[in-house]
């Protein structure tokens, strides 16, 4: 259901496509005004939350519907696949708030351990609806943004509390096992970092499942629950996203950015970059609200 309160305490913030940041350090404003196909990207831990209009995002077999009133919240930088439903009209309009590890580290320390339970699935990608409690923190935030010293003196206090209230929904646990070393949902979130900071090395999938004290088998299993693929898919789509935006800032040669992304063959990555955007890297360019 549209919030009209928060449709109208954003638009006068958002002029351009795509995300637009603020005077508040990881907190962004998102704007698409047509319909965008489903397509590849990648989203930073944190929450989305959406005002007006809609979007599908697609994780394995998993369908997550965010619509307005109702925000996404992501603990993993998961590649997945995600359709925009908008217009001129009645574009999307939303917040995006980064998650910073050291303030969820903050609250969650205040936090009973007991509300984790290792035996229960979390999902890295989940959509909430908005309580009462949320649409409130989220309005004091987007107000922050409308006052340059409100968002200089209040600004991070006003996403303490919007994060605040998301550890109190029902993704609050995925949320905590983020930072308290618990259960194999921690063990497969180490895992999936250190894809993230050795994104150019060979990566054997028997050695993260020895590093998490799993047989391979019982790795993937976990792995594909969480992840939405198997190690090797997750990898690669990361690997092809990674050189997506390499390309589009257009500093590297192709040849160099198959290196980068850690891949051996030229021939190979141009392939598989083909077989994923549709395009081959020489001629692909970053699609219109892609970032979305």
């Amino acid at each position: 259901m549209t919030d009209i309160n928060l449709v109208n305490l954003i638009k006068p913030l958002v002029s351009t496509e795509g995300f637009s940041d603020t005077l508040i350090t990881n907190v962004r404003l998102m704007k698409c005004s047509k319909c965008m196909p489903r397509m590849p990207l990648i989203y930073r831990p944190g929450l989305t939350i959406i005002v007006q209009g809609r979007k599908i995002g697609y994780l394995g077999d998993r369908e997550i519907h965010y619509n307005s009133g109702q925000y996404l919240v992501q603990t993993l930088p998961l590649p997945f696949e995600c359709e925009t439903f908008a217009s001129q009209q009645e574009p999307l309009l939303g917040v995006s708030i980064d998650i910073d590890p050291v303030l969820l580290s903050e609250l969650v320390s205040v936090s009973s351990e007991d509300d984790l339970k290792p035996s229960v699935s979390y999902f890295p990608m989940s959509s909430v609806p908005m309580s009462d409690e949320m649409t409130e923190s989220v309005s004091r935030l987007i107000k922050a943004l409308h006052d340059p010293h409100t968002a200089k003196i209040m600004g991070q206090s006003r996403v303490r509390e919007v994060i605040f209230e998301a550890l109190q929904s029902p993704q609050g646990a995925a949320l905590r096992a983020l930072v308290v070393n618990q259960g194999r949902f921690s063990l497969i979130v180490n895992a999936l970092k250190q894809l993230h900071q050795q994104l150019d090395q060979e990566i054997r999938v028997e050695q993260l499942a020895e590093d998490a004290n799993m047989s391979v088998s019982s790795f993937h299993h976990h792995f594909k629950n969480i992840a939405g693929s198997s190690p090797l898919q997750y990898l690669k789509r990361l690997r092809l996203l990674k050189a997506q935006m390499l390309l589009n800032q257009g500093k590297l040669n192709v040849g160099q950015i198959s290196v980068e992304v850690g891949y051996k063959s030229i021939h190979q990555f141009s392939r598989d970059y083909k077989r994923y955007f549709g395009a081959p890297p020489t001629k692909d360019k970053l699609k219109e609200g892609a970032v979305l």
